[in-house]
């Protein structure tokens, strides 16, 4: 194994690594900010922890937090001073089509670079989110310590984003109606007929895919659907890193991942569930998609390892 890279990267806080994971992968974290009363903003982890944040969705079910992004001087704050020292920097940021973090990015590259002309500062669309934005951060984390070129790593990024999906459902409409996701008559029906959405994210973006009449019956579409990924898509689910992600409830999590080690292994003939389980990472999503998704989204998020793209 090759000596690791000495470049930085960067992560902004939708990619829900939490201080622990950024810590372990060497990844500075530019946070986004919550606020519950849409006037007093706190940084997320920071400031507010995201168990604080579910809870609070939990107990006032009628209020509904809004996030905003990292401003140009919170960019500026992490990228200068690397730029001072020299160290080549690398940021990855939420998909720009949900969030304005890229262009904040961008707009304090350029401000460096202006009075550092010298600095080397990438700013990348990763068009991922949340959880699995946090496993492309760590995808590059460990192209890094493997010894992958600053140049290489992000050409490989590039073409490892586009293998990354996320399969989930939530508990309700209410938060995707507040944020604008879906329609509001869309909505009033859905939560009238007690339905469950199910959705994918690929490519930036989020597509319905399908509905659900419970909780049960939208987890169990959750694990067809990624077991029909992998079989029309013929590709080796060994082959990917992949991650159960939750909000509030930590348990159902837990008894998910279980379920999803166990269709995969049925369903693609791959590995038995022991070996699957090694794989199945559990991670908790963050503020800045719980604002959209509410207190009980749960899903799978999955993306090719660096080395099979």
């Amino acid at each position: 194994m090759m000596a690791a890279q000495e470049f930085k990267i960067i992560a902004d806080g939708a990619a829900d690594l939490g201080e622990a994971g950024a810590q372990e992968n060497g990844v500075d974290v530019v946070p986004f900010y919550v606020s519950f009363d849409g006037n007093t903003y706190e940084k997320e982890i920071e400031e507010v922890e995201v168990r604080e944040f579910y809870q609070k969705m939990a107990d006032n079910p009628k209020v509904f937090p809004k996030t905003s992004m990292p401003s140009v001087q919170d960019y500026i704050d992490v990228f200068e001073s690397y730029a001072k020292a020299g160290i080549p920097v690398l940021c990855i940021c939420i998909t720009a089509k949900f969030s304005g973090s890229y262009q904040s990015a961008m707009t304090a590259a350029e401000m460096i670079q202006e009075t550092y002309p010298q600095a080397k500062i990438t700013v990348m669309d990763s068009t991922l989110n949340t959880v699995l934005e946090g496993m492309f951060v760590k995808e590059a984390a460990r192209m890094q310590r493997d010894g992958i070129s600053y140049q290489d790593t992000i050409e490989k990024l590039l073409k490892l984003r586009e293998t990354g999906r996320i399969l989930f459902t939530v508990g309700g409409m209410s938060y995707l109606v507040h944020g604008g996701r879906v329609g509001k008559l869309m909505g009033l029906a859905a939560n009238t007929l007690n339905i469950r959405p199910l959705i994918t994210m690929k490519d930036g973006e989020i597509f319905p895919s399908g509905l659900a009449r419970s909780r049960k019956k939208s987890r169990d579409k959750v694990l067809e659907m990624i077991v029909a990924y992998f079989k029309e898509s013929g590709e080796d689910a060994s082959r990917y890193v992949i991650n159960v992600g939750y909000g509030y409830d930590y348990e159902e999590a837990v008894s998910f991942r279980e379920q999803v080690c166990q269709s995969l292994a049925e369903g693609t003939g791959n590995q038995n569930p022991a070996k699957m389980e090694s794989q199945v990472e559990i991670h908790q999503i963050g503020a800045t998609v719980g604002v959209h998704t509410g207190p009980y989204p749960i899903g799978v998020g999955i993306l090719k390892k660096y080395e099979f793209v």
